[in-house]
């Protein structure tokens, strides 16, 4: 299957909303938990399969803002599976020359997971691959109120005219900035909704949402997500007529 991806049409920044952890667990018969844990493996496997591919930005949506509201026990277990994981896994993304960084309120997070994540980005800032972005305490709804209230106070100190707010300058102002919106976007477990996922970002992304819990997600799942994106016709509001003159 990978080798019928076409190299010259990859997507650049492929986004994951990874479900599937608390069902793949209760199908064990354990805790949410032991979902997450392990979990881990698809977390690398897509890493790895998107880095040798050539995918230049990955991003997962590891914790988002409404997770908080979830069991306490549930959180507090999944905050120091997170610190085990970055952890653990710093020698693997310097092996693949990934880099790593985050978006979202991270300053919610704990002290000891802010911590590891300053430590793992800084040991892995000068990689050149695959840069691979964690959305943690991460809501799209808040990142766009977010990018209002800054160009709301430089309208209001009178550094910026609103008619010069444009598509372009409020990109600026996301925490994506510095990266192009994802062309594809994969939700497993079969579940049809975004889950307040970068609403922004993904008003033209491809959408391949496949039954398999995040937990059994493997690089054959990747591969098979992005020839489906390969197969389909990108026309950005446009007539297939128009893209073929």
């Amino acid at each position: 299957m990978k080798e019928d991806i076409d190299p010259g049409n990859l997507p650049q920044h492929i986004a994951v909303i990874m479900d599937g952890n608390g069902r793949w667990a209760k199908q064990q018969g354990a805790a949410r938990i032991f979902g997450h844990k392990n979990a881990i493996k698809a977390v690398r496997e897509v890493t790895e399969g998107c880095a040798e591919l050539g995918v230049k930005f990955l991003t997962l949506y590891a914790f988002s803002t409404e997770n908080w509201n979830r069991p306490k026990l549930e959180v507090d277990a999944l905050m120091t599976l997170l610190v085990h994981t970055i952890r653990g896994e710093i020698k693997t993304l310097m092996t693949n020359n990934v880099r790593l960084t985050t978006i979202g309120h991270t300053e919610t997070l704990p002290k000891d997971c802010q911590r590891e994540l300053a430590e793992a980005m800084r040991e892995t800032a000068n990689n050149t691959g695959l840069t691979l972005v964690l959305a943690l305490s991460y809501s799209g709804r808040w990142e766009i109120l977010e990018a209002a209230r800054q160009l709301a106070i430089q309208v209001r100190d009178g550094k910026l005219a609103p008619e010069d707010i444009d598509e372009t300058r409020f990109h600026q102002h996301l925490t994506t900035a510095d990266m192009p919106d994802p062309e594809l976007m994969i939700r497993t477990s079969g579940e049809m909704r975004i889950s307040n996922f970068m609403l922004w970002q993904l008003a033209y992304s491809e959408f391949y949402m496949p039954e398999v819990l995040w937990p059994d997600f493997r690089r054959e799942h990747l591969h098979e997500a992005i020839l489906t994106y390969q197969q389909r016709e990108r026309r950005f509001g446009k007539t297939s007529e128009q893209l073929t003159k």
